[in-house]
């Protein structure tokens, strides 16, 4: 039994992951980008440290936590609004496709930053090969790098790169508190920095446009695939780890495909596809070793 729930719980994962992807479409209508996510993890940090406070053992920071905290805030939570900006030029289903870089460039990052990481040529040629994925999907016009098509892809891949990065700092800084408490606090401090951005942008609450789409679309990202979502994550990331856990990504945009196909009518082009499966083989590439251990342990599991 235990199995089927968390198999119904990458699921889920995926699907309220890969749901934000639209719902960011949506929701932009009716926000201006900067503000749109400070709000987003403004209703998340609520949510989450009323959940911490009632369910972690310890949801005050302390000084030693600062380090994680600050890397958090402003790569994971700050650096992620980059996300917004570039889902103004490009669609939620090829924004979702160049995110699923995120697990390929933690492990590039580790390779780089933390001392117990190695790795070897093939892995360097994964990496390459990820990142030609983005190129395939992006396709720049050497003549007008500047077209917003290829504006926004390069911002969607910038916001993966701030979220991988911020990823490997926080490991670098450890934190002791809880996941929940953790991620809720980062929250603050990013919500805060994206509040100063926002106003240094020329954003305001004046431009919000209070219409009930773009409402349910912020109420849907903050409740759902922010605080709802990283509660599931955590769960399946005791229960079995960064790297099963972190192959949601590879389902996440598929879920955004089809949601952006079936409710805003997006077409996805052959190039999205093909990026993908680059993205994909260079994952499978640099986590090599780690997926033939998992897959021998399951082999284990059922004999």
């Amino acid at each position: 039994m235990t199995r089927y729930r968390s198999a119904l719980l990458f699921v889920g994962l995926a699907a309220l992951w890969g749901a934000s992807f639209p719902a960011i479409e949506v929701g932009l209508e009716s926000f201006p980008p900067v503000l749109f996510a400070a709000a987003r993890y403004d209703l998340a940090a609520v949510v989450l440290l009323a959940y911490a406070g009632l369910a972690a053992e310890r949801w005050r920071p302390t000084r030693a936590d600062a380090g994680a905290l600050l890397a958090g805030g402003i790569f994971l939570i700050a650096g992620n609004s980059l996300l917004f900006l570039g889902q103004q030029y490009t669609t939620g289903s090829l924004a979702s496709v160049i995110y699923s870089l995120i697990p390929l460039l933690t492990t590039a990052f580790a390779w780089a930053l933390l001392a117990e990481e190695s790795n070897s040529l093939l892995g360097l040629v994964g990496i390459l090969v990820g990142l030609a994925g983005v190129v395939v999907i992006a396709r720049p016009d050497p003549t007008n790098l500047l077209a917003a098509g290829v504006v926004g892809k390069t911002l969607v891949a910038l916001a993966a790169v701030s979220v991988a990065l911020g990823s490997v700092l926080i490991r670098r800084w450890e934190s002791t508190l809880p996941d929940s408490a953790f991620t809720a606090w980062a929250m603050v401090i990013g919500a805060g920095i994206l509040h100063v951005g926002s106003l240094a942008a020329g954003e305001s609450v004046a431009a919000v446009q209070f219409d009930p789409a773009g409402l349910v679309a912020l109420a849907y990202i903050a409740v759902f695939a922010t605080a709802v979502a990283f509660v599931i994550y955590f769960f399946l990331l005791g229960a079995y780890g960064p790297l099963e856990t972190n192959l949601v990504s590879y389902a996440v945009p598929v879920v955004a495909t089809l949601l952006g196909w079936a409710l805003l009518g997006e077409t996805v082009t052959v190039w999205t596809g093909v990026g993908f499966l680059f993205i994909l083989g260079g994952f499978v590439l640099l986590k090599r070793r780690e997926l033939r251990a998992e897959l021998r342990r399951a082999r284990t599991q059922r004999a």
